[in-house]
């Protein structure tokens, strides 16, 4: 019998992870800083081939790709005179749970079934959860979801718990908690209990199962459009979605699109808040998830995620509640399609940049997701305002994140905001030195460093210099 204090279960961290994920984290570090990323990711056994036949054959992927005509000719109304980039979606409510999130799911649940566990469990408030419960239940494995879901006064988001009808409707046991550090220590406790797998967003089978999505964003393109897109517009929340779609269209040879992070701007708000934790209106793809995730990969439940946007990003920008809003409004009216809010981050910053580009360029929204009741942008207007969140239509830019929600009075008020990707690596690097001074770095974690963060090395030596400056 294993002692149950936090602190004792913390201690087991390490070997209960193992166990439930069926890979030893250790084999891939390196001497000092870094370790083998892509060793990590090849130790999944399965070929883009493989993940393809296992995906199709639950039902997922070969999702429709759009072209959304009239919100581009929108676009080019309020663009200058031969501005206004054609924007297409890849419409991935199209999967089995209506998200993208069963890429991933499929590969994990599929991966526990051959090792022969009895059962998954996911730690999630979002897609994932139904994802995983959905594909749970084509492959006949008990499911888990542990879902942050309450504030102290037992008030939950309508999409929180919109979802958690989801998960349950697919024959999943979801267990319900108030927001804070007993997410972790209840999932780390069941996963000892159960003896289930750990089927976490930030496995190498979860990202492995995203590149599918880049791969045939890839292909179709060039099908249809003999072409590469020159842009592909990812929400980013917690770096797994932008990670494994960049992989993908790497491999499906397709070098030239910029991919571009988007996240809704909740800048002063606290995740692990319980005065904060519904003072906002998105669950996933903001700033809260994007920004930490980004200069602290492994911060997730597993030893070394496989989520590393600042590997692949080259652009990372931000919008506001008021304009994703108001976007899927827009793509429900001008394009017949009704999607959830998540997606619609990334369609609202191609919104925006589409206007800055020539005409004959490009830009992919990579991905919708399913909307329902609790996900409808009243339900989460209306939830917001019981909390005293301010509503109003006018000027976005003058919105502040857990006070007010400002929709905006006409679209050329729709924005886009940058976010210095420099200043991230910076604070990445700066975190994986925090206990060194006059260390030098020897090549092969200077290399690491430079793959983690998209630089040369000639970049990376310039960064720590300037990291180890502040530190004098």
């Amino acid at each position: 019998m294993h002692a149950n204090t936090v602190e004792a279960l913390m201690s087991r961290r390490n070997e209960i992870m193992r166990k439930a994920v069926g890979l030893d984290y250790t084999k891939f570090e390196h001497k000092g800083i870094g370790f083998d990323y892509e060793g990590m990711m090849d130790e999944t056994g399965y070929t883009l081939e493989d993940i393809t036949k296992i995906q199709q054959s639950s039902g997922v992927g070969r999702t429709p790709l759009y072209e959304l005509k009239n919100i581009t000719q929108l676009a080019r109304n309020l663009a200058p005179r031969g501005k206004g980039a054609r924007i297409f979606l890849k419409d991935e409510a199209a999967n089995p749970s209506g998200s993208f999130k069963a890429r991933r799911a499929a590969v994990s649940v599929y991966h526990a079934k051959q090792l022969g566990y009895e059962g998954v469990i996911a730690a999630t408030s979002g897609n994932y959860g139904a994802a995983v419960a959905s594909q749970a239940a084509i492959h006949g494995l008990k499911c888990i979801i542990v879902q942050e879901c309450y504030d102290s006064k037992g008030d939950g988001q309508p999409e929180i718990i919109e979802k958690a009808r989801k998960c349950e409707a697919y024959g999943a046991e979801v267990i319900q908690l108030t927001v804070g550090p007993e997410l972790f220590y209840t999932f780390l406790l069941l996963l000892e209990e159960t003896g289930y797998f750990n089927a976490s967003l930030y496995t190498p089978f979860s990202i492995a199962g995203i590149e599918t999505l880049g791969y045939e964003i890839a292909q179709q393109f060039k099908s249809d459009y003999v072409r590469e897109p020159d842009m592909v517009i990812v929400t980013n929340a917690g770096g797994g979605n932008l990670t494994g779609t960049a992989r993908g269209l790497l491999k499906a040879g397709a070098m030239k699109p910029c991919i571009v992070g988007a996240s809704v701007d909740l800048k002063g708000l606290h995740m692990a808040s319980d005065e904060q934790f519904n003072k906002k209106s998105f669950t996933t793809g903001h700033t809260g998830f994007g920004i930490p995730f980004s200069t602290y990969p492994d911060r997730s439940d597993v030893p070394r995620s496989a989520a590393r946007p600042l590997r692949y990003m080259d652009s990372y920008v931000t919008v506001s509640q008021g304009e994703v809003f108001y976007m899927t409004e827009a793509l429900a009216v001008l394009e017949g399609l009704e999607r959830g809010p998540a997606g619609n981050t990334s369609l609202t910053a191609a919104f925006y940049l589409a206007q800055q580009m020539d005409e004959d360029k490009t830009i992919v929204v990579q991905e919708t997701e399913y909307t329902g009741a609790g996900k409808h942008v009243t339900a989460q207007l209306s939830f917001a305002k019981d909390k005293g969140i301010n509503i109003r239509i006018g000027d976005p830019k003058h919105q502040i994140p857990g006070q007010s929600i400002i929709l905006p009075s006409h679209p050329n008020l729709i924005t886009a905001q940058p976010i210095d990707l420099m200043h991230l690596k910076q604070s990445y690097i700066k975190r994986l030195l925090a206990d060194l001074y006059n260390k030098k770095l020897e090549e092969q974690e200077l290399e690491f460093l430079a793959l983690e963060t998209k630089l040369s090395i000639k970049q990376v030596l310039r960064l720590l210099e300037d990291v180890l400056e502040t530190k004098k």
